[in-house]
């Protein structure tokens, strides 16, 4: 038996407009029952969809997202 490492393999789905794929902030409790159940999660800018992907650093974040976490008081994020 032999192995063979697979190249890496880009698994985005394009859309019909040239916005970049964006993450958005969602509640912790509910991205792990969405990644493996397959639930709707609701990200703060009021974008809803299923987790699919984690972010990596750098990737980019949903600027709505960001400023409404920006503007939330301290011990609001967890």
């Amino acid at each position: 038996m032999s192995t063979t490492t697979l190249p890496e393999t880009d698994t985005r789905t394009e859309t019909t407009d040239d916005r970049p794929d964006m993450f958005h902030y969602v509640q912790k409790d509910k991205i792990a029952e969405s990644a493996v159940m397959g639930t709707y999660v609701v990200a703060l800018c009021g974008e809803v969809f299923p987790v699919t992907k984690s972010p990596k650093p750098g990737s980019p974040v949903c600027p709505q997202c960001k400023e409404i976490f920006e503007s939330l008081p301290p011990g609001d994020d967890e």
